[in-house]
């Protein structure tokens, strides 16, 4: 039988519009037009400026036939130029591409040739980059390249030389690109809000990289979803340590038009950085991965301003965060919100919601509790972990591992050109994350390993994330990373990969190894004990995250661990 509404009144121009976060802007500007919108360093720009700077952008694009269906790439650090491309080329109809400043010219050249981007925004520092990318793709194509038109982003904290050379190989400086425009450029809206807004590319630590496309709907719902679940309010001060070119920064170059805040822009990511523009520019917000809170964790007194001046509100994701992590952090006075999402979820779309209740518990207790992934954001619809096997959802014990998997409106559209890929990962009408969890009793899920990340020991799953959360309790560990390495007993068994703290002795890593081992064995079941632990710094991707494939054929070079002889 048909289901039928009340009425059958109609969508028409008065009462429906597709959702788009570039409304956002223009808001700012009509309602704080001399506020401060975007600080890096000496320069200012207040919310007029920065609509009327985005508007020449996206007229600049315009004049040059770029439009719907078109992709412009930018290779840049957080600088205000990054900010206004996440406004201007949508408003040109284009599709934003943020590319990641930490790979190298081979890779960037594959994002530029399957983004068929036809114009590359890139900073000064990041030029000779850019070029070597486009050398790459000219010899790859033969005779029919047709390069993309080269814009630079002038920044007087860098070397001029490197400017001088960009303009004389023909590129056009950027703030000369938005003289060209009309900053009172009449820009459209989508029609449809499944139009594309954004194209980033994963961060490749498992394969090569997929191109995520996200769209106007969906980057909506995550920018209001942002300071609901963080307690952003109006005129927040947000300090731009996550790299904007990651997952569009979370989302929150759209949040922060939204709410009308202050962005703070920070070309170099350094403890001393944070803590100085804590204190320099009130900042109330700043999110960061795991592998930065570590650094400010471990900062040396010289490069801290502590007590806090006020409460500073960070946000965490990107990988598990060690309880002992989260632990430092509020000693040292942060409130630390942990989240966690990917690339093809808008960046977090979990939070682990704090609970009134938790405030009388003991810190180790908060700290455990926190560094569990939680529960659906507000404007994501589904959450679950279900069964590998069957696809059902598993039980909430705590103990039954399955896969994450999501379901709604800040799921990406798809991975650009690869249908395989997409029929995998939306098999059975979920998004499928390739993270293994538990559901526990109050139904927050956690994280237990990617499901490639599971070390199998004589039969029994071992969580590499467990054992890695024992290791950072050691005195001696400030980074720590697990992965499988062949054991002629057992099949398999942890290998434990270590960057020790400053200032630790590293003149008898045997003694120091037995040490660790020695502490696990009083922390965690004994064939969950690294059987092996080696020393040195963690290879990293360009987003901060611990490569484990790089530590996994390191594992596999070392061969198996030998069955003893006695």
């Amino acid at each position: 039988m048909e289901m039928r509404d009340i009425d059958d009144l109609p969508k028409n121009a008065a009462n429906y519009m597709a959702l788009t976060p570039l409304w956002f802007l223009e808001r700012a500007a009509t309602v704080h037009p001399t506020r401060k919108a975007v600080i890096h360093g000496s320069r200012t720009y207040t919310w007029l400026q920065t609509y009327q700077r985005c508007r020449r952008l996206a007229s600049a694009l315009s004049k040059r036939s770029i439009g719907v269906g078109s992709s412009v790439a930018i290779i840049a650090p957080n600088v205000p130029a990054l900010y206004e491309a996440h406004f201007g080329i949508p408003m040109s109809g284009a599709v934003v591409n943020t590319i990641n400043i930490r790979l190298n010219a081979s890779t960037i050249a594959f994002l530029l040739g399957h983004s068929q981007s036809t114009i590359v925004i890139v900073d000064q520092e990041f030029f000779n980059l850019a070029e070597d990318a486009l050398r790459i793709m000219k010899e790859k194509s033969q005779s029919n390249f047709t390069p993309p038109l080269v814009i630079v982003i002038a920044d007087g904290s860098c070397n001029p030389e490197t400017l001088e050379y960009a303009l004389g190989q023909g590129a056009i400086e950027y703030e000369k690109f938005l003289e060209s425009g009309d900053p009172d450029f009449a820009w459209k809206p989508p029609q449809d809000e499944w139009q594309s807004i954004a194209l980033g590319y994963t961060s490749g630590t498992t394969a090569s990289p997929k191109g995520v496309v996200l769209h106007h709907r969906g980057a909506y719902l995550m920018a209001l979803s942002n300071p609901i679940i963080w307690e952003m309010n109006e005129g927040a001060v947000y300090l731009w340590t996550l790299p904007m070119f990651h997952c569009n920064g979370w989302c929150f170059p759209w949040t922060l038009a939204a709410v009308c805040g202050i962005n703070i822009c920070l070309r170099q990511v350094t403890a001393k950085g944070i803590y100085s523009a804590i204190a320099k520019y009130r900042v109330t917000h700043f999110c960061a991965a795991p592998v930065v809170l570590n650094s400010i964790v471990n900062a040396s007194p010289e490069d801290t301003i502590l007590p806090l001046p006020h409460v500073v509100r960070v946000m965490t994701a990107g990988a598990a965060p060690p309880p002992s992590v989260l632990s430092g952090m509020s000693q040292k006075g942060f409130r630390v919100t942990h989240t966690y999402g990917l690339s093809e979820t808008y960046g977090p779309s979990t939070v682990c919601a704090w609970k009134p209740e938790w405030d009388s518990l003991p810190p180790e207790t908060q700290a455990r509790l926190n560094a569990r992934q939680g529960v659906r954001y507000v404007g994501l619809e589904c959450l679950d972990v279900i069964s590998t096997q069957t696809g059902q959802p598993v039980p909430a014990d705590g103990k039954t591992i399955g896969e994450i998997v999501f379901r709604g409106n800040i799921v990406m559209k798809g991975y650009l050109k690869n249908p395989k890929a997409n029929e995998e990962t939306f098999a059975n009408g979920w998004f499928h994350s390739g993270d293994l969890g538990v559901k526990n009793p109050d139904g927050y899920i956690e994280i237990k390993d990617r499901s490639k990340d599971i070390i199998i020991s004589g039969g029994e799953n071992i969580s590499s994330v467990e054992v890695e959360n024992n290791l950072y309790l050691h005195p001696a560990v400030m980074e720590a990373s697990v992965v499988a390495r062949a054991d002629e007993r057992w099949g398999e068994s942890p290998c434990a990969f270590v960057t020790l703290k400053p200032g630790v002795g590293k003149s008898d890593e045997q003694r120091l190894a037995e040490d660790i081992m020695k502490f696990c064995r009083s922390k965690m079941p004994a064939y969950w004990v690294p059987k092996s632990v080696i020393f040195g710094p963690l290879p990293k991707t360009a987003t901060g995250k611990i490569q484990k494939h790089v530590l996994r054929a390191k594992a596999k070079e070392l061969g198996p661990v030998r069955m003893s002889k006695l």
